[in-house]
This record gives C-alpha cells, sequence and structure tokens, in this order.
C-alpha cells in the first residue's frame, strides 16, 4: 500500500487501512441457543442460554445449525465448572468459562455472555481469515513517517489536513468527525513539533497500559483496524500513542509525553515529566534549589532540620497544581526547611529513584572498593547507566550540594553530613531483604559522598 508522504511545508495524516475493519464487519454474529426446559441449579449469572450437564456431542448438535450460534454447559468430567460451546468454522469449539463478577475465557473480561461471545467471534474471524496479514502487519509502518524523523522537515502546517477520498485502502467513512480527530490528534502533535521544540533528547519508553476504544480505532504504528468490542489494543498514558498489543513491542522509544495526560509533578517518572514540559530538569529541582542559594545557604542544619509536613505537603500540592507557577518564595513559605523538605520529599517519590534500579547494585559495588582512585572510577562508570534526564538532575544536585558544603562553618552541614541525609533519598535497594537494605545504608551515604567531593571532575 503506498502511503502519504511529507512535502516541506505541511503535515499529511496517514492513509488507515481498513482490511480488518471490513473483516470484522463480516464476523458472524452471536445466536444464543436457549434452553426450552427449567434447569436445576442454574447459576444466577447465566441465563436461558444454559443447557445444564449436557454432553459434548449434545451441545455439538444443538449447534450445529447456525454458524456463531452458542450455549453453556456443565461439564461433565469436571461438575461445577462450566463450558462455553460455540460454533465456527462449521465445527464446535469448546472454552473453559469463568466469572468473577464479570465472565472471561481468557485475559478480557465481559460484562455479558453476549458481548464476550460477540468479541470472540470477531477474533476468530479475523484471525482465521488474516493470519498472515496480522504476522506482517509491523512491517513498512506509518510511524516512520509521523515519527520523530520527520521533525528535520520542520512542517508549518498546524491544521489536519483532510483524508485523501481517492484512498483506496482507507476506513470505511467515519460518521463523526471528531472520532477522526481524536485518533489523529497523537500523530498530528509529534509530527508538528519542532525540533527546538523537545530538546533535550532524552530517551524514553512508552507508558502502554490496555485500553478499551470506544467506535472504530485505527493503530498509529502500522495504520490497520483495532479489531474486538473491549481492550482492542494498548495506550501509551503518556503521550496518547494508541497501537495493537504487538506492534508496542516494536514501538520505538521515543515517548513525547504530553501534558495532558501528565497531570502531576510529585510520583510521576522524571523523563516523563521532563520531557512533557520541555526542560532539562524537572522543574521542583531546579525552582526549590534556586530558592534554597537564594536564602538558605547559611542556615544552620541545612537539609538535616526537617520543615512542617504540613506545608511541606502544601508545596507538593502547590506544584502538582501549577508546575512552575509555583510560589515558594519567602511571602508564602519563610522557613527555608520547608523548602529543602519539599526537594527530598519529590525525590523519594520518584517512581524509580534518582539513582535508579537498574544502576543500584554497580554504585553500592563501587561504594566498597577501599581504594579511592578505583573508587571513583568505578562510580564514573556506573554514571553512564543512569538515564540521561537522570544523570543531569543528579549532576545539579551534586553540584548545589557542593556549593552548600562551602558554607559549612554556617551551616554544619559537611559532604558526610549531607551524604547521611541524600543517601536514603536518592537510592532505593530494588527488592532486597530488610537486612541488607540495612547494611546498604553506609554505602549509600558513602556513594552520595562521593558524588559531592568528587563533582566536578565525574560529571
Amino acid at each position: 500500500m503506498a502511503l502519504n508522504v511529507f512535502d516541506h511545508d505541511e503535515y499529511r495524516p496517514p492513509v488507515w487501512k481498513s482490511y480488518l475493519y471490513q473483516l470484522q464487519q463480516e464476523a458472524p454474529h452471536p445466536r444464543r441457543l436457549t434452553c426450552t426446559c427449567e434447569v436445576d441449579n442454574r447459576p444466577k449469572y447465566y441465563g436461558r442460554e444454559y443447557h445444564g450437564m449436557i454432553s459434548r456431542e449434545e451441545a455439538d448438535q444443538l449447534l450445529s445449525q447456525a454458524e456463531g450460534s452458542y450455549l453453556i454447559r456443565e461439564s461433565q468430567r469436571q461438575p461445577g465448572t462450566y463450558t462455553l460451546a460455540l460454533r465456527f468454522g462449521n465445527q464446535t469449539r469448546n472454552f473453559r468459562l469463568y466469572h468473577d463478577g464479570k465472565h472471561f475465557v481468557g485475559e478480557k473480561r465481559f460484562e455479558s455472555i453476549h458481548d464476550l461471545v460477540t468479541d470472540g467471534l470477531i477474533t476468530l474471524y479475523i484471525e482465521t481469515k488474516a493470519a498472515e496479514y496480522i504476522a506482517k502487519m509491523t512491517i513498512n509502518p506509518i510511524y516512520e513517517h509521523v515519527g520523530y524523523t520527520t521533525l528535520n522537515q520542520e512542517p508549518t502546517l498546524k491544521k489536519h489536513l483532510p483524508l485523501s477520498p481517492e484512498a483506496p485502502d482507507g476506513p470505511a467513512p467515519a460518521k463523526d468527525d471528531h472520532n477522526t480527530e481524536e485518533r489523529l490528534t497523537s500523530l498530528v502533535r509529534r509530527a508538528t513539533l519542532r525540533e527546538s521544540d523537545f530538546t533535550p533528547k532524552y530517551e524514553k519508553v512508552h507508558n502502554f497500559k490496555v485500553h478499551t476504544f470506544r467506535g472504530p480505532h485505527w493503530c498509529e504504528y502500522c495504520a490497520n483496524f483495532m479489531w474486538g468490542l473491549i481492550a482492542q489494543g494498548v495506550k501509551c498514558a503518556d503521550c496518547g500513542l494508541n497501537v495493537h498489543k504487538q506492534c508496542s513491542k516494536v514501538v520505538p522509544n521515543d515517548c513525547q509525553p504530553d501534558l495532558r495526560h501528565v497531570k502531576k509533578v510529585y510520583s510521576c517518572d522524571l523523563t516523563t515529566l521532563v520531557k512533557a514540559h520541555n526542560t532539562k530538569r524537572p522543574m521542583v529541582v531546579d525552582m526549590c534549589i534556586q530558592e534554597i542559594e537564594a536564602r538558605g545557604l547559611q542556615s544552620e542544619g541545612l537539609y538535616r532540620i526537617s520543615g512542617f509536613s504540613e506545608l511541606i505537603e502544601d508545596v507538593k500540592l502547590a506544584f502538582d497544581r501549577d508546575g512552575e507557577k509555583a510560589d515558594i518564595s519567602s511571602n508564602a513559605y519563610e522557613d527555608i526547611n520547608i523548602i529543602t523538605g519539599a526537594l527530598k520529599l519529590y525525590f523519594r517519590e520518584l517512581p524509580i529513584p534518582l539513582i535508579t534500579y537498574d544502576a543500584y547494585p554497580r554504585f553500592i559495588e563501587a561504594a566498597k572498593i577501599a581504594d579511592a582512585e578505583k573508587r571513583l572510577e568505578s562510580v564514573h562508570e556506573a554514571l553512564k547507566l543512569l538515564p540521561p534526564a537522570h544523570c543531569e538532575s543528579l549532576r545539579y544536585l551534586m553540584a548545589h550540594l557542593k556549593r552548600v558544603t562551602q558554607y559549612e562553618k554556617d551551616n554544619l552541614m559537611s559532604s558526610e553530613n549531607l551524604g547521611i541525609v541524600f543517601g536514603p533519598t536518592l537510592m532505593r535497594a530494588p527488592d532486597l531483604d530488610a537486612m541488607t537494605a540495612l547494611n546498604d545504608i553506609r554505602y549509600q551515604r558513602l556513594v552520595v559522598e562521593t558524588l559531592i567531593t568528587n563533582e566536578d571532575v565525574l560529571f
């Protein structure tokens, strides 16, 4: 299939492929085969499609009249368990049926048996008719043509151009323009971002979650229809990209978070936050450090003394609500320990610590090296394991903490003292037992102390 291409001054949306959409329209419709007599001990969550304890052969004979017909029976081999018998492809297929408040035979859960059967018939029909086509869906994706590889062409047209009416392989005509716009939104936003809009270039994996799409949707990686009634694919919780589950495995790690999806600052993945706001570092880190250096470097016990927890929580809520417009000045919070507390809280609440779980063992191993020079080399190698946004934030923080130590005469905070405070804040043991984690505390302190002392050499 021919793909739309970009010229130098406009974005053209891709042509959505309609083959799988047409197959879904052709799929057999469910036909409930009701039981004409009363059945004892029928589970309350089944209706007249329940036929009691009948054999496979009886079920096959009852269902032989029509494609898509179905019934539920109790298993003769395992009484108390239930089977969905479904007619498809001129044969009866039997599926173990479960109920936990919703009906399911696999991963998907349905409110009704009718929906389960409808989705099952669609899936069976498409996977039977288009098995080879589905296996090749990820070849020649449209994603390359609408992703970051197009950014150097600097498209200037901001409006969505209409789908080409001559497109031979497009979807069935959409009745609602809003659905088309929703489908295109993340792709258009990606394609119209200029190079300067998202520097620095931090790599970020997509945060895909299984998603149920209302109305017809097409995969933004391969341009094919996303079939089924529910859980048709996955959606990136950070940028809104919609793709098939199998396509999600080959999508490049180039998520560009959208502020419509990233709704908070604290407890948000660090790389997600800086990409969403197009900043080098989280605004919490920059703003708190700037405020601390403006009026708090000589404050005794800086970072060691805690501020009032209620006011620290206020600062957190201010950042979550107002972002970079949050007021953390002395007019709002006179006690500098509230600002230091808010900064430490930000690092503690990161879902992935500043010194990541993957890099943690290497930093601990480095701290255990007795020779100072070799320890420094090992820490330098460990830093290379950090994601760029994490490394940049750590560099900025360590440079700040080194400036804090330059006022040790006033604030009484040496690099060792700061290591004690920040070790457990920046590093968390990944699934270690309590005793090992306890033993690691001294090495966490030594890691931070080494980073502060040698900040100018390591970064």
